[in-house]
């Protein structure tokens, strides 16, 4: 099981939902009946953090331009 899914259940409560309604049934679980809803479960996981990843990535570059900015301001008074 993923250790991140308790913040996670926002974006991926269906597939979470899903694969615990799979583990109920240990046969299933133990004979890999559960592979497709944890496959599903990674790919809306994997999904989420490219997207946050991305998301990120645009605010630590806004961020390092107005930094820069702020600099280059600072050095003109010079």
């Amino acid at each position: 099981m993923h250790p991140q899914l308790s913040d996670k259940s926002i974006v991926c409560r269906e597939f979470i939902q899903a694969l615990d309604a799979c583990h109920v049934n240990n046969w299933a679980r133990l004979t890999g009946g559960c592979n497709q809803e944890k496959d599903s479960l990674n790919k809306c996981l994997r999904k989420e953090r490219v997207e946050r990843s991305t998301r990120n990535r645009a605010q630590a570059k806004e961020k390092r331009l107005k930094t820069e900015q702020v600099w280059k301001e600072l050095h003109q008074d010079d």
